[in-house]
């Protein structure tokens, strides 16, 4: 028992010089070679792989490409526009009236008079605007009048 927390010198100080010692863990050059190497074949692999990814989908894009500007080309134009597309009718109904002012239908007198203004303030001839809408949107305005007076 006397012994047990003495250290002996034969066994004893080589143990504990062992722990305190740096641990090298130095590679050969090979073993770096080896690893840099692997490395360098999976990259090489990868870049391929992506080459020939890139060329299958431009070989597949043409195609479709033309498919896709073919089915654009004959979608109709007036499906992403907000305007109204087309001209005047022969006679003016209260459906393009209201068109030409940007009212509802069934807008009130005060409301007409009120578009009419807007209207007429950006299209009115004296300030370069064109006679012939100036005369559209008095026609629409006067055809508004006119059915609320009945």
């Amino acid at each position: 028992m006397a012994g047990a927390g003495r250290m002996t010198t034969d066994g004893g100080d080589m143990m504990r010089y062992a722990e305190y010692s740096p641990k090298t863990n130095m590679r050969s050059d090979a073993e770096i070679d080896g690893r840099l190497g692997g490395t360098l074949i999976a990259v090489g692999l990868g870049v391929a792989a992506a080459a020939f990814a890139g060329r299958y989908a431009f070989q597949l894009w043409k195609p479709l490409g033309q498919v896709f500007s073919e089915t654009v080309k004959n979608m109709p134009t007036s499906a992403f526009s907000s305007y109204y597309k087309g001209g005047f009718e022969q006679k003016m109904s209260r459906r393009e009236a209201s068109l030409i002012l940007g009212i509802s239908p069934t807008s009130t007198k005060a409301k007409v008079r009120e578009a009419h203004r807007r209207i007429m303030v950006l299209n009115h001839p004296d300030k370069g605007g064109s006679p012939y809408l100036a005369a559209k949107i008095n026609e629409a305005k006067d055809l508004f009048d006119k059915e609320t007076r009945r």
